[in-house]
């Protein structure tokens, strides 16, 4: 590949898997429990007007565990990958480990671990690393804080945006999604007919039976190799003596 492929748009939707080989576990691994909490009383908004004080320490746990985990091999090739395409993520992950590991392009479908905001007002998102939000903290507006993630139950006010990246894609991949939570599992559907499509997992994944992807069936490092091995085959690196 060479420099002009940069402005070839390379669209990946990656999901729970891209981040479990760090060491992040995912609900659906452990049927519908997320670190042994039932899902729904720690992941929905109706869970966090039930317990907000229970919610705000699991999230604080959940940041806790996140600054002792890195980035794997799948994260660094994406980043990587920049070198030579123009790349976009749209991840369902609320960690912060395609950033970490270099990738400068991520949309979050479902929010961010690492910030906090304004119960009152959404636009007003804090950035607090690591730290612990404390139950009842409030924001400079007076109104409680609360974890800046997309709860179920709640809209997904990014997912317009990721329309528009994936409907421009000129190759598209999805990694280590079950392609089971809507509306991001929607997103194929915004594919351009005729776009080079790979998925990459290691379990069985129902796709629609009119769609076109090449499937790697391996997580997201190792199936990230493979990814870029393909990339390589269909955008090969010009012979310098032609030059």
């Amino acid at each position: 590949m060479n420099g002009d492929e940069r402005g070839r748009r390379l669209v990946v939707l990656t999901g729970a898997g891209m981040s479990a080989e760090s060491g992040l576990k995912t609900f659906r691994d452990a049927g519908g429990l997320w670190e042994e909490y039932d899902v729904m009383e720690v992941a929905s908004i109706e869970g966090w007007h039930r317990n907000p004080k229970l919610m705000t320490e699991f999230y604080n746990q959940r940041r806790e565990q996140l600054a002792h985990v890195e980035p794997n091999l799948g994260h660094r090739i994406l980043a990587e990958l920049e070198g030579f395409f123009d790349v976009g993520i749209v991840t369902q992950n609320v960690d912060n480990l395609h950033e970490r590991a270099g990738s400068t392009k991520v949309l979050h479908l479902h929010g961010e671990l690492t910030k906090v905001r304004s119960v009152r007002d959404e636009t007003r998102v804090r950035d607090i690393g690591y730290s612990r939000m404390e139950f009842g903290e409030t924001d400079t507006d007076g109104s409680p804080l609360r974890p800046h993630i997309v709860w179920f139950g709640e809209a997904v006010p990014m997912i317009a945006e990721a329309s528009r990246w994936v409907a421009g894609a000129d190759i598209f991949a999805v990694v280590g999604t079950s392609l089971n939570v809507y509306p991001a599992a929607g997103l194929i559907h915004d594919l351009r007919p005729g776009t080079p499509a790979f998925l990459i997992d290691p379990n069985e994944v129902a796709l629609p039976s009119k769609s076109h992807f090449t499937v790697i069936r391996a997580g997201a490092g190792h199936g990230m190799e493979l990814l870029r091995e393909k990339l390589m085959d269909l955008f090969p690196a010009p012979d310098p003596r032609q030059r």
